[in-house]
């Protein structure tokens, strides 16, 4: 049975966050603020405390890797623009605290990690909290999710050294994919479109992300 004073305790996490990390910093879509108050970002870090689950910066998950701020979940979330009908695409399930935010403001989410463990703990953590819109698979994600595409939004959260082809590929027409491109210690966060056949890139600010491993990555 759920705590009520621990419940209430992250709701007010919640709000604080909303408040002072992300409206400050030009995240204005009401509906990602309104997601960012419902997802409860505590239960997929189990290996941090209620307070430090919401603190402004980015924290370690198990398998060595990591989930990033809630600022910059916010801002790619954002750059998606998703209206609420979309197919999107999520390159590295992590914990699945991304694929549950965008379960909120997308129709169907198929998110992808490449990571045995962790892609089992995303799956469970999200059917336990009820986002069934989610779909997991274990699997290279810079080859995409071929069978499901075109996807309206692709979201990529781990930086590559290009933006891999197959994504571009299974991009619909219109849409927009979200992924930091660079080197292994910095990158540049990317926003492509697809209009007319063609796709046009627009840089949005510098970030740094664990390394984007796999066919159309970088090596292991």
């Amino acid at each position: 049975m759920a705590d009520p004073a621990r419940s209430d305790e992250a709701a007010a996490l919640r709000r604080r966050m909303v408040e002072t990390q992300l409206q400050p910093r030009d995240i204005r879509d009401p509906r990602v603020l309104e997601a960012f108050l419902k997802v409860p970002r505590h239960e997929f870090i189990p290996e941090a405390g209620l307070r430090e689950s919401y603190a402004d910066y980015p924290l370690p998950i198990s398998e060595g890797q990591t989930i990033s701020q809630p600022y910059m979940v916010a801002l790619m979330t954002q750059c998606l623009g998703l209206a609420g009908g979309e197919k999107a695409l999520e390159i590295g399930a992590g914990s699945g605290y991304q694929a549950a935010i965008i379960s909120l403001l997308a129709k169907e989410v198929y998110t992808i990690e490449r990571v045995p463990a962790l892609a089992e703990r995303a799956r469970s953590t999200l059917e336990r909290l009820g986002y069934g819109n989610v779909r997991v698979m274990l699997g290279d994600g810079t080859r995409g999710w071929e069978e499901a595409a075109p996807y309206d939004a692709i979201i990529v959260t781990a930086g590559a050294p290009d933006v891999p082809p197959p994504l571009i590929e299974q991009l619909a027409e219109g849409g927009k994919l979200v992924i930091p491109v660079g080197g292994g210690y910095s990158q540049e966060l990317t926003v492509l479109r697809k209009k007319d056949g063609r796709v046009y890139a627009e840089q949005v600010c510098g970030c740094v992300f664990v390394p984007l491993i796999g066919e159309h990555g970088w090596k292991k």
